[in-house]
């Protein structure tokens, strides 16, 4: 039976394929304030502005391509049962081929109804105003905005839990809950953790293994460092 390999994934992968995130920008996201693009409040103040907020990064996303580093993971599925947990909006891990990947955040080529949150739609073309679900309500997108809830954290639990090995990859592990996964793995449980600029990570029982380079060096060394521990 293969060995199951959790992997956490941040905006540092994606940024790699071209991808932007507010982080590389003192709190603005392609020039806008966070709070008036990825929350309820935002929402309520200016529709029109997050649903072209998101018609762009949707667009955008049809122009970028998986990077090394997301052609690695997915190769690594020969090896290990790999479970990747991702706090990216984009789908470069699927279009690299990887399998099993949990969006914690949303998804951009997806919508969902502004009442019904179950009522979930493909969506790879602009959202706008007066486009509805099947009951008139209008939808938004499917996107976990800061001060909501993050529907798929307790299945993230779940698979943490059963990690043989956990690995991070490009985050600042400064976003709650995400943040807070990797102490649900099981004691003594290899981590490994693969940025340029790490975070500081405390309280640790687990063995703790850093590798300070971006995802298209860290995942390949990531790759062999896994195969030497089979």
């Amino acid at each position: 039976m293969k060995k199951k390999l959790v992997v956490l994934t941040g905006a540092g992968i994606s940024a790699e394929s071209g991808i932007k995130t507010f982080r590389d920008a003192d709190g603005l996201w392609e020039g806008h304030n966070v709070m008036d693009v990825a929350s309820p409040d935002g929402w309520q103040r200016n529709k029109e502005l997050i649903l072209d907020f998101y018609n762009q990064r949707r667009r955008q996303l049809h122009e970028v391509k998986p990077n090394l580093g997301h052609y690695t993971l997915a190769d690594l599925e020969s090896e290990f049962d790999v479970h990747i947990i991702t706090q990216n909006v984009d789908n470069l891990h699927e279009q690299a081929g990887s399998s099993k990947v949990l969006h914690l955040h949303g998804e951009l080529l997806k919508v969902r109804s502004t009442v019904d949150e179950t009522y979930i739609l493909e969506w790879k073309s602009d959202l706008n105003i007066g486009d509805f679900d099947k009951n008139g309500n209008q939808l938004r997108p499917h996107i976990v905005w800061f001060g909501e809830a993050v529907p798929a954290l307790d299945e993230a639990i779940a698979i943490t839990q059963t990690a043989d090995y956990l690995v991070i990859i490009g985050t600042s592990m400064q976003v709650y809950p995400a943040a807070g996964l990797l102490h649900y793995t099981n004691k003594n449980v290899p981590i490994l953790y693969i940025d340029p600029k790490p975070a500081t990570i405390y309280d640790l029982q687990n063995s703790l293994e850093i590798i300070p380079m971006n995802a298209t060096e860290g995942v390949p060394l990531l790759k062999q460092k896994l195969l030497e521990l089979l």
